[in-house]
């Protein structure tokens, strides 16, 4: 006796139409209007990790202060 192949067929499409529609309204997408919103919005949602984050703050606290302009130095004094 062979299994009814059209009723377990319908039962999988069924499962795979639910699956995928579940999956599709959790997923949002996100349309950019130009590429920095893109980088702007990864910069955001991606998280440094901890060693780059140490050797940047270490670089940082090897660069001098940056001189004030010319401007601000003759107007301060």
């Amino acid at each position: 006796m062979k299994p009814p192949k059209k009723v377990f067929s319908q039962h999988e499409a069924e499962q795979a139409h639910t699956t995928s529609q579940s999956q599709s309204q959790s997923h949002t997408e996100t349309e950019f209007k130009e590429v920095e919103d893109l980088l702007r919005h990864d910069a955001l949602h991606t998280p440094v990790p901890p060693s780059i984050a140490q050797r940047l703050e270490e670089s940082l606290q090897q660069n001098p202060p940056p001189k004030l302009p010319w401007w601000r130095r003759f107007f301060k004094a």
